[in-house]
């Protein structure tokens, strides 16, 4: 069986008047595959995410995905109920900020248990179980499962978002600096259950960080922009331990100074 491509990105550019979002980007993303895409604040990193994902429509080029069906659709030309569905089923987006990707004002099983309903699940006995194997799945005591998430820790409720992302099985998930503003000690249990899930699930991913540690941990291949283009790309090893451009070695010097 010939794998082909998950996501193809041709030649991406979004623009805001004048100034640069992201500009010219090209790359496949196969199956089962992590990409870390790094740089600094404003380097356009979450911009190319916000497109990658439908979130933002760019403005030339084309984002095509490898549908269940077997064949590619372009993203910009789905409806939007096209666009929601695939992001609440075969898609995953994991927010910074847990508060971005979950219900604060139900509780946890319910906020898991959505996405089982988006999918087609209507028995609650049945949602519910799911829902308590994935809390245990994520670390998450089964006796939380009723209590809302505003109730939980930070590093619980990135979990909490993670279980939700999860639950559908879905092909592709979109991480947004999933560990920013986490504890040192948490940050590193949250990798670790982070990278256990991609391997074991056989997940597609593409992360946005400035930790280059993070971006070593977990991925397979790495993009490096400065100010909307991307200057650096190759597997993740080597452009950490060998980088060839200037800026992706003042970067990578930079955290082997701290």
């Amino acid at each position: 069986m010939t794998t082909v491509p998950l996501l193809k990105v041709n030649d991406v550019s979004k623009f805001y008047g004048s100034r640069i979002g992201c500009k010219n980007v090209s790359f496949d993303l196969w199956p089962g595959e992590v990409l870390a895409i790094v740089g600094e604040s404003g380097s356009g990193k979450t911009t190319l995410l916000s497109c990658l994902s439908t979130r933002l429509m760019p403005t030339s080029g084309k984002v095509e995905y490898h549908m269940r069906d077997g064949h590619y659709r372009d993203l910009a030309r789905m409806g939007e109920a096209e666009r929601r569905f695939l992001m609440r089923t075969d898609w995953g987006f994991v927010h910074q900020n847990p508060a971005d990707g979950l219900r604060m004002t139900v509780s946890a099983g319910a906020n898991v248990g959505e996405r089982l309903m988006a999918v087609g699940d209507r028995h609650y006995g049945q949602i519910r179980a799911t829902a308590t194997d994935w809390l245990r799945r994520v670390e998450i005591e089964e006796d939380r499962i009723d209590d809302q998430p505003r109730a939980f820790s930070g590093g619980m409720r990135q979990r909490l978002q993670i279980a939700r992302n999860l639950v559908t099985s879905p092909r592709l998930v979109f991480m947004d600096e999933p560990t920013g503003g986490l504890d040192v000690s948490v940050q590193a249990r949250l990798l670790d259950l982070v990278r256990s899930l991609v391997h074991d699930l056989g997940l597609s991913a593409i992360i946005v960080t400035h930790d280059l540690a993070v971006a070593r941990l977990l991925s397979h291949r790495m993009m490096v922009m400065k100010d909307g283009l991307v200057i650096e790309q190759g597997l993740t090893d080597r452009v950490l331990d060998d980088p060839r451009e200037p800026y992706t070695q003042l970067l990578v010097s930079s955290i082997l100074q701290v």
